[in-house]
């Protein structure tokens, strides 16, 4: 899991590496895609997740029936999530850009950017449900291995067509984009063929559990929404502040911009390890299991969050550190602003992979509003505003911005952790020893 995410992740520090040798401009360009692209991907990533945890629970009952039932209707949610998504897309990009305050050539580019990646958000429609069925019945390497074929072509088919090698043409920007449209595409065609064998196995023409596709869809939504809006949210307030961090100059804006998927990258070893978790602990409670050994299970989660937030410190050390030799064309200021996320980055893995510990069992139990309500009001009432005030008002640098992901997951500590002390979200009142 922690490979897949890693490489689902690594489309956008691809295309942000082979796109730096172009300059701080076409980096400014990818960032305001990103920003509104991300969120396309983000609400397909976010009914994944919750539909990974429907997949664990189904699969954990045995019922074969119940695993077609959640299958279909986590397609049909993500296709509808895909349609709208675009539509609504289409109508705000050009406002948003243009509130952007970046020059006007790098709005074009990056609406071209944009423009090809609709192929990306399609092909990902079904590409994160597919991944959502294989992770939740205990198959993540099906997933792993979709992106470890669609990976090499997105590497060389971008940097050919960035760049224009032999008979490719030199497209620029535009390139990353038709790279990452094509190993999508890829992804999920692999992910097709290797599910045919489970829909053989399932019965045929008995309709969906609890009755017909309609009621299927609403118990499906009444699961997957609180969790769905608990990961868009995290998503669209990316998103927002990215736009926000663009009012930045553009070596600033360019940092922020090379960072912040290095983030998501190195930390999904904590994240994945959480969403582990949950999945574990959603197909334990589908098998009956409390008490003991399901305390017993939760220790060694902690315990490994606690490693991966360690490796995750180290690789934002080394990424800082060694960032002049990874992007050799950046200009001297953008790399002293990234040299000052180095103290944020070394301390944010740490109450992150503990939050997200407790996030994803909580979900696994049932309690998606209380998670979904405890990240919403920290994102829209602390996050956001704050990165607002930091940039727009006091107009600090971008490593003050940068630091309010900290304060996120600080503020988010202890009703997270006092809540799964308490026990309720499997029948119990309180965790034995902690």
């Amino acid at each position: 899991m922690t490979l897949r995410a890693m490489m689902l992740h690594g489309i956008v520090v691809i295309d942000a590496f082979l796109v730096a040798a172009l300059g701080e401009a076409s980096l400014a360009a990818m960032g305001l895609a990103s920003a509104i692209a991300g969120l396309l991907l983000g609400a397909q990533a976010a009914f994944a997740n919750a539909g990974q945890i429907l997949v664990a629970q189904a699969f954990g009952s045995g019922r074969a029936l119940a695993q077609q039932t959640v299958f279909r209707t986590n397609l049909v949610i993500s296709a509808a999530v895909c349609v709208l998504g675009l539509s609504i897309v289409g109508l705000v990009t050009g406002p948003v850009l243009a509130a952007s305050g970046q020059p006007e050539a790098i709005q074009a580019a990056a609406r071209t950017y944009l423009l090809i990646f609709v192929l990306v958000v399609i092909a990902e429609a079904a590409g994160q449900s597919l991944s959502a069925h294989f992770t939740g019945c205990g198959r993540s390497r099906v997933p792993f291995y979709s992106y470890l074929i669609a990976l090499p072509v997105n590497v060389a088919l971008s940097y050919g067509l960035i760049h224009g090698v032999g008979p490719l043409p030199a497209l620029g920007l535009a390139g990353a984009a038709w790279g990452s449209a094509a190993a999508a595409i890829l992804r999920a065609g692999f992910l097709w063929a290797n599910v045919l064998p489970d829909l053989r196995q399932w019965p045929r023409g008995a309709g969906y559990e609890g009755g017909g596709l309609l009621q299927a869809l609403r118990r499906n939504l009444a699961f997957s929404s609180p969790v769905a809006a608990t990961f868009f949210s995290a998503q669209a307030s990316a998103s927002v502040c990215m736009l926000i961090y663009a009012r930045y100059d553009v070596y600033q804006f360019a940092a922020l911009t090379l960072i912040l998927p290095w983030i998501h990258v190195a930390g999904t070893f904590g994240m994945s390890w959480a969403q582990a978790t949950g999945v574990t602990v959603a197909q334990l409670l589908g098998q009956g299991i409390r008490g003991e050994r399901l305390t017993a299970f939760l220790r060694i989660a902690f315990r490994g969050a606690m490693i991966t937030a360690f490796l995750v410190a180290a690789a934002y050390a080394l990424l800082i550190l060694f960032s002049g030799q990874l992007y050799t064309s950046l200009q001297d200021t953008t790399r002293a602003a990234l040299l000052s996320f180095l103290p944020v980055l070394l301390l944010l893995p740490w109450p992150k992979n503990s939050n997200a510990i407790c996030g994803n069992t909580l979900r696994a139990g049932g309690q998606t509003v209380y998670v979904m309500v405890l990240f919403l009001w920290t994102q829209w009432l602390v996050k956001v505003p704050l990165t607002a005030f930091v940039v727009l008002v006091l107009e600090w640098p971008a490593g003050w911005a940068l630091s309010i992901l900290l304060v996120e997951e600080v503020v988010k500590f202890a009703p997270f952790h006092l809540r799964l002390k308490r026990g309720r979200w499997r029948g119990q009142e309180d965790i034995p020893n902690g």
